[in-house]
């Protein structure tokens, strides 16, 4: 597959994944919710939805970089309610902020859900492989303040609402909550501690999961066996990452994702290397 991606059919993308969900047996099943039980720790501790460790749990097993992402966005449905109340029963969320980012999110996961789509297997990859090293690059240069406030007015208002379209709109082509994107501009920004920041981005991320997922199922391409399964283990553990995060310094939380990242990002760019020569000699 070479340049833009030739578009498929609905129908063709759901027969596509339902022989995925045909070829799961009681070892990617056994992978799947070992991959949403780490999930569930990583998307409490963290505030983020999990997509860093689902996408390429799911590449791996077979689906493409397209259908792992839609997948991957189904999975962070569940988990986003879980730890979101969690980080709510401590104080820790600003219903206004999550608001007005929500409000973004649906209409950005609607863009990203049509980008998806349309861009080709090798764009997804590189695409996927740039964001990792950007969020690595941001936690390892920024470390949230623990006892920040959140402050609104009109202006930080319309900024929220802008930020939550752009994060809707990367969270719907990477399977991603997109917490990454947000807890940063929540600190950095608008000054929220990092607790603060963590659970407002969990809350956010339920509307728009919910919203890019409906998108993606119309276009065929998610796996929702597979996201059912990560995402409701991912459920059960949340809250134990929650308390992990109370219990570690901000730079200390920043420093253990940014390692994770890092993991991540050499092994994506392996597979982006090989997916690029593989579409060049096709």
């Amino acid at each position: 597959m070479g340049g833009r991606n030739e578009a498929a059919s609905p129908s063709a993308e759901r027969a596509s994944a339902e022989r995925a969900v045909e070829r799961l047996d009681a070892r990617g099943v056994a992978v799947l919710v070992a991959v949403g039980l780490a999930c569930g720790i990583l998307s409490g501790l963290f505030g983020i939805g999990g997509g860093t460790i689902i996408v390429p749990a799911l590449v791996w097993l077979g689906l493409s970089q397209r259908h792992a992402a839609a997948t991957s966005l189904a999975a962070i449905v569940p988990t986003s309610v879980s730890g979101v109340v969690s980080y709510a029963l401590g104080g820790n969320v600003n219903w206004l902020a999550a608001l007005l980012l929500a409000a973004g999110v649906v209409v950005g996961s609607q863009i990203g859900s049509m980008l998806l789509g349309r861009l080709s297997e090798v764009t997804l990859r590189w695409v996927w492989v740039v964001f990792l090293v950007f969020v690595i690059v941001q936690q390892v240069t920024f470390t949230p303040p623990r006892d920040g406030v959140l402050v609104l007015h009109v202006w930080s208002g319309v900024f929220l609402a802008a930020l939550g379209v752009l994060t809707g709109s990367l969270a719907g082509i990477l399977g991603i909550g997109g917490g990454a994107i947000m807890m940063p501009a929540l600190s950095f920004v608008l000054g929220a501690s990092d607790l603060m920041a963590r659970g407002t981005s969990l809350l956010v991320m339920f509307p728009g999961a919910i919203s890019g997922t409906v998108a993606n199922w119309r276009r065929g391409i998610v796996h929702l066996k597979s996201g059912l399964i990560v995402g409701c283990c991912a459920a059960l553990t949340a809250p134990l990452g929650t308390t992990m995060a109370g219990m570690i310094s901000p730079r200390a939380g920043s420093l253990l994702f940014a390692a994770w990242l890092a993991f991540l990002a050499v092994r994506s760019t392996m597979t982006a290397l090989r997916a690029t020569r593989a579409s060049r000699a096709a």
